[in-house]
Protein backbone atom coordinates (compact mmCIF):
# COMPACT_ATOMS: atom_id res chain seq x y z
CA UNK A 1 0.00 0.00 0.00
CA UNK A 2 1.43 3.65 -1.26
CA UNK A 3 1.12 5.61 1.68
CA UNK A 4 -0.83 9.41 1.53
CA UNK A 5 0.39 12.78 3.22
CA UNK A 6 -2.13 15.22 4.03
CA UNK A 7 -1.24 18.50 2.95
CA UNK A 8 -0.58 20.32 6.23
CA UNK A 9 1.83 17.54 7.15
CA UNK A 10 3.30 17.92 4.16
CA UNK A 11 3.87 21.45 4.12
CA UNK A 12 5.59 21.05 7.41
CA UNK A 13 7.56 18.24 6.93
CA UNK A 14 9.03 20.39 3.76
CA UNK A 15 9.76 23.64 5.92
CA UNK A 16 11.10 21.52 8.65
CA UNK A 17 13.97 20.13 6.31
CA UNK A 18 12.58 16.70 5.44
CA UNK A 19 14.49 14.71 3.12
CA UNK A 20 11.67 14.77 1.04
CA UNK A 21 10.99 15.51 -2.89
CA UNK A 22 7.79 16.44 -4.44
CA UNK A 23 7.62 15.36 -7.81
CA UNK A 24 4.80 16.90 -9.68
CA UNK A 25 3.74 14.67 -12.74
CA UNK A 26 0.92 17.16 -14.60
CA UNK A 27 1.99 19.01 -17.59
CA UNK A 28 3.86 21.36 -18.07
CA UNK A 29 1.36 23.87 -18.82
CA UNK A 30 -0.34 22.67 -15.33
CA UNK A 31 2.65 22.93 -13.38
CA UNK A 32 3.56 25.93 -14.78
CA UNK A 33 0.15 27.52 -13.44
CA UNK A 34 1.01 27.01 -10.27
CA UNK A 35 2.93 24.47 -7.64
CA UNK A 36 4.43 23.37 -4.69
CA UNK A 37 7.97 25.27 -3.90
CA UNK A 38 10.46 23.07 -4.66
CA UNK A 39 8.63 20.50 -6.83
CA UNK A 40 10.35 18.86 -9.36
CA UNK A 41 8.12 18.29 -13.32
CA UNK A 42 7.89 14.87 -14.86
CA UNK A 43 4.80 14.54 -16.81
CA UNK A 44 3.17 11.32 -15.69
CA UNK A 45 3.60 10.22 -19.56
CA UNK A 46 7.50 10.53 -18.97
CA UNK A 47 8.37 9.01 -15.35
CA UNK A 48 9.30 5.56 -16.68
CA UNK A 49 11.61 6.88 -20.03
CA UNK A 50 13.18 9.49 -17.53
CA UNK A 51 13.64 7.16 -14.26
CA UNK A 52 17.74 8.42 -14.07
CA UNK A 53 16.18 11.53 -13.83
CA UNK A 54 14.17 11.24 -10.35
CA UNK A 55 15.67 13.11 -7.86
CA UNK A 56 17.21 11.06 -5.57
CA UNK A 57 15.53 10.30 -2.00
CA UNK A 58 11.92 9.29 -1.03
CA UNK A 59 9.47 11.31 -3.37
CA UNK A 60 6.04 12.62 -3.03
CA UNK A 61 3.63 12.68 -5.94
CA UNK A 62 1.46 14.87 -6.75
CA UNK A 63 -1.14 16.15 -8.98
CA UNK A 64 -4.43 18.11 -9.93
CA UNK A 65 -6.18 15.79 -7.87
CA UNK A 66 -4.35 12.72 -6.96
CA UNK A 67 -5.53 10.05 -9.62
CA UNK A 68 -2.57 10.32 -11.74
CA UNK A 69 -0.46 10.94 -8.86
CA UNK A 70 -1.80 7.45 -8.07
CA UNK A 71 -1.34 5.61 -10.97
CA UNK A 72 2.45 6.70 -11.41
CA UNK A 73 3.26 5.32 -7.83
CA UNK A 74 1.96 2.11 -8.60
CA UNK A 75 4.31 2.50 -11.36
CA UNK A 76 7.12 3.32 -9.30
CA UNK A 77 6.05 1.18 -6.05
CA UNK A 78 9.06 -1.06 -5.52
CA UNK A 79 11.50 1.08 -7.02
CA UNK A 80 11.07 4.02 -5.26
CA UNK A 81 9.51 4.99 -1.68
CA UNK A 82 6.82 6.74 -2.67
CA UNK A 83 4.02 9.01 -1.18
CA UNK A 84 0.81 10.69 -2.35
CA UNK A 85 -0.04 14.09 -1.76
CA UNK A 86 -3.73 13.87 -0.80
CA UNK A 87 -6.33 15.90 -2.76
CA UNK A 88 -3.48 16.92 -5.05
CA UNK A 89 -2.74 20.33 -6.07
CA UNK A 90 -6.28 21.19 -5.26
CA UNK A 91 -5.96 20.23 -1.43
CA UNK A 92 -2.58 22.44 -1.66
CA UNK A 93 -4.86 25.58 -3.13
CA UNK A 94 -8.03 25.03 -0.82
CA UNK A 95 -5.47 24.66 2.21
CA UNK A 96 -3.98 28.49 0.63
CA UNK A 97 -0.01 27.31 1.01
CA UNK A 98 2.14 28.71 -1.08
CA UNK A 99 2.60 28.33 -4.97
CA UNK A 100 5.07 29.03 -7.35
CA UNK A 101 3.64 30.59 -10.68
CA UNK A 102 5.94 30.15 -14.08
CA UNK A 103 3.18 31.84 -15.79
CA UNK A 104 0.04 33.52 -16.08
CA UNK A 105 -2.53 31.67 -14.95
CA UNK A 106 -4.47 30.48 -17.94
CA UNK A 107 -6.48 27.34 -19.57
CA UNK A 108 -3.93 24.65 -20.33
CA UNK A 109 -3.95 23.76 -23.95
CA UNK A 110 -5.74 19.99 -23.16
CA UNK A 111 -8.58 22.19 -21.41
CA UNK A 112 -9.32 24.14 -23.99
CA UNK A 113 -9.15 21.42 -26.54
CA UNK A 114 -11.72 20.25 -24.40
CA UNK A 115 -13.74 23.45 -23.60
CA UNK A 116 -13.99 23.64 -27.69
CA UNK A 117 -14.61 19.96 -28.68
CA UNK A 118 -17.58 19.71 -25.70
CA UNK A 119 -18.89 23.30 -27.13
CA UNK A 120 -18.93 22.13 -31.41
CA UNK A 121 -20.17 18.92 -30.19
CA UNK A 122 -22.99 20.55 -28.09
CA UNK A 123 -23.80 22.95 -30.81
CA UNK A 124 -23.96 19.95 -33.49
CA UNK A 125 -26.22 17.62 -31.51
CA UNK A 126 -28.68 21.20 -30.49
CA UNK A 127 -28.41 22.55 -34.25
CA UNK A 128 -29.66 18.30 -35.11
CA UNK A 129 -32.97 18.30 -33.03
CA UNK A 130 -33.54 21.84 -33.91
CA UNK A 131 -32.94 22.42 -36.83
CA UNK A 132 -31.52 19.90 -39.52
CA UNK A 133 -30.58 16.62 -38.90
CA UNK A 134 -27.27 16.70 -40.79
CA UNK A 135 -26.03 19.03 -38.08
CA UNK A 136 -25.36 15.74 -36.48
CA UNK A 137 -22.43 15.32 -38.69
CA UNK A 138 -20.34 18.28 -36.90
CA UNK A 139 -20.49 16.11 -33.82
CA UNK A 140 -18.77 13.02 -35.92
CA UNK A 141 -16.37 14.87 -37.18
CA UNK A 142 -15.23 16.05 -33.84
CA UNK A 143 -15.61 12.79 -32.31
CA UNK A 144 -13.25 11.44 -35.90
CA UNK A 145 -10.93 14.52 -34.68
CA UNK A 146 -10.36 13.54 -31.26
CA UNK A 147 -10.58 9.92 -32.42
CA UNK A 148 -7.44 10.05 -34.38
CA UNK A 149 -5.92 12.85 -31.99
CA UNK A 150 -5.69 10.05 -29.08
CA UNK A 151 -4.21 7.38 -32.02
CA UNK A 152 -1.77 9.55 -33.50
CA UNK A 153 -0.79 12.19 -30.56
CA UNK A 154 -1.68 14.53 -33.34
CA UNK A 155 -4.80 17.11 -32.16
CA UNK A 156 -5.64 19.56 -34.85
CA UNK A 157 -7.60 21.63 -32.45
CA UNK A 158 -4.45 22.08 -30.05
CA UNK A 159 -2.71 23.33 -32.92
CA UNK A 160 -5.01 25.83 -34.00
CA UNK A 161 -5.15 26.91 -30.37
CA UNK A 162 -1.26 27.26 -29.71
CA UNK A 163 -1.38 29.80 -32.57
CA UNK A 164 -4.15 32.29 -30.68
CA UNK A 165 -2.84 34.92 -29.27
CA UNK A 166 -3.76 34.06 -25.63
CA UNK A 167 -1.58 31.16 -25.81
CA UNK A 168 1.45 32.89 -27.41
CA UNK A 169 4.58 33.83 -25.68
CA UNK A 170 4.48 38.15 -25.11
CA UNK A 171 6.96 39.75 -27.40
CA UNK A 172 6.03 43.44 -26.15
CA UNK A 173 8.67 43.68 -23.91
CA UNK A 174 11.13 41.88 -26.02
CA UNK A 175 10.74 44.59 -28.81
CA UNK A 176 11.07 47.84 -26.44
Amino acid sequence: MIATIQEESFRQRLSDGALLQALDVRSSAEFATGHVPGAVNIPMEQVESRMADLPPGPLVLICESGRRAEIVAGRLAGHREVGLLEGGMRAWRKAGYPLVACAPCRWTLERQVRFIAGLVVLAGTLLSVLLNAKWTYLAMLVGAGLTFAGVTNICGIAILLAKMPWNSERKARAER
